[in-house]
């Protein structure tokens, strides 16, 4: 297998997506596979052709707006069987864009405070949470929206109801997994962080393979 050529794109309102994009680097960088790219806020590196060189996406941005030919670009890149994966505030991202909603697998609702609260894996035999155990982790949980065929691989309790911490899914030939933790840099320096993001991006990453 040759290297995964991975654009890791930041940038957005609210977020210290400058700090988490650090973090998201840093924990691919402990894994040979990944040959990585960094853009900051420029949402026309998401315009056909640029994408692509790249066979996986890693996304974190918030809110904002995207241009049809910035979105068609995006989604039909992911489609054509590359991977994308989506951290934290992913979720959030467009929220005028149903495709781009669609395509991620949910959206943002709501989060209670920043607080200590427990992850616990649903799916111990995927390869992106195999072996994993529970963990507690201090970051805002995402309450989502989302599509009931996504495949839940982790969960936290929000008000007695089970709300995913990490999905996966398919768009056209693509895959995407999508990772709730990682709301700001001490949260990315959890340590089961960058195990599931370099799980996750491994899985997306060879969605052609």
């Amino acid at each position: 297998m040759g290297k995964i050529n991975t654009l890791v794109f930041a940038g957005g309102a609210i977020h210290d997506w400058k700090g988490c994009s650090k973090e998201i680097v840093g924990a691919l960088s402990q894994r040979d596979e990944f040959e990585i790219t960094t853009i900051e806020e420029d949402l026309d590196a998401l315009v056909a052709p640029n994408l692509d060189a790249y066979d996986l996406i890693v996304f974190y941005y918030t809110v904002g707006e995207i241009s049809d030919a910035q979105k068609n670009g995006l989604l039909n890149h992911i489609a054509s069987g590359k991977g994308y994966v989506g951290v934290h505030s992913a979720a959030d991202s467009f929220r005028g864009c149903p495709e781009y909603r669609a395509m991620v697998g949910g959206h943002f609702v709501t989060h209670p405070r920043y607080r200590e609260y427990q992850v616990s894996i649903v799916d111990s035999e995927h390869p992106i949470t195999q072996g994993l155990d529970e963990f507690t982790v201090t970051d805002e949980q995402y309450i989502t929206d989302y599509d009931p065929r996504v495949h839940v691989l982790a969960s936290a309790l929000w008000k007695g109801d089970a709300m995913p911490v990490a999905w996966t899914k398919s768009w056209g030939d693509g895959r995407v997994f999508y990772l709730a933790l990682g709301h700001d840099a001490k949260a990315c320096q959890h340590e089961m962080f960058p195990i599931l993001l370099q799980r996750g991006a491994l899985w997306a990453g060879t969605a052609g393979e």
